[in-house]
């Protein structure tokens, strides 16, 4: 299949989810609170249903700092971080899955000089490359998208991914602990 229709592919695909996801009414459980009250009424269906939220969250644009200030203000800054950072890589890991499934590698297929020059320095230094994209871009949903479909080995995303979500979803942990305390809204 051409690149131009696999990413179109991908976008109609994302659309449709996203159709989907304000039709069947699940927009009103991607709040906050919702998050919040799922994790505090019961940890284990609590973190799952997060870990799925997430995931969808992530393939249809939703910011991943609303899953994590959920999380911080249920768990408290420590496990907020390591529910949130399970849940970013297992949300990167479906992503990957989904759109190089729906899209494969069409960016590496673009005939673009931008395109192939971008490629070139990841696929010169995949893991460090994704490392410093993940710290600075953490899991937006475009990032994402464009890993998948750049061709990179899985194994390279995975662990680029692994190392470079750490220090973000800490410092943003940070933050939103910070918030809660001045907002006087206590972590349980």
């Amino acid at each position: 299949m051409h690149p131009y229709k696999r990413i179109l592919t991908v976008i109609l695909f994302l659309g449709v989810l996203l159709a989907l996801f304000q039709l069947s009414g699940l927009r009103e459980h991607l709040s906050l609170d919702f998050l919040h009250q799922r994790i505090l009424e019961n940890k284990v269906s609590g973190l799952l249903i997060f870990i799925l939220l997430f995931s969808l969250g992530n393939l249809i644009q939703i910011p991943g700092w609303v899953f994590l200030a959920a999380a911080v203000l249920a768990l408290g800054k420590a496990w907020g971080g390591v529910a949130t950072y399970v849940a970013a890589s297992f949300s990167c890991v479906i992503t990957f899955f989904t759109i190089r499934y729906i899209g494969g590698d069409a960016l590496r297929q673009l005939d673009n000089k931008f395109a192939v020059r971008l490629l070139s320095k990841l696929d010169a230094h995949p893991v460090s490359s994704i490392v410093v994209l993940r710290m600075l871009f953490q899991t937006v949903p475009a990032l994402n998208y464009a890993l998948a479909m750049s061709g990179v080995k899985f194994r390279h995303y995975l662990v680029g991914t692994l190392l470079g979500l750490p220090v973000p979803i800490m410092l943003y942990c940070l933050f939103f602990d910070y918030l809660a305390k001045m907002l006087k809204v206590v972590p349980a």
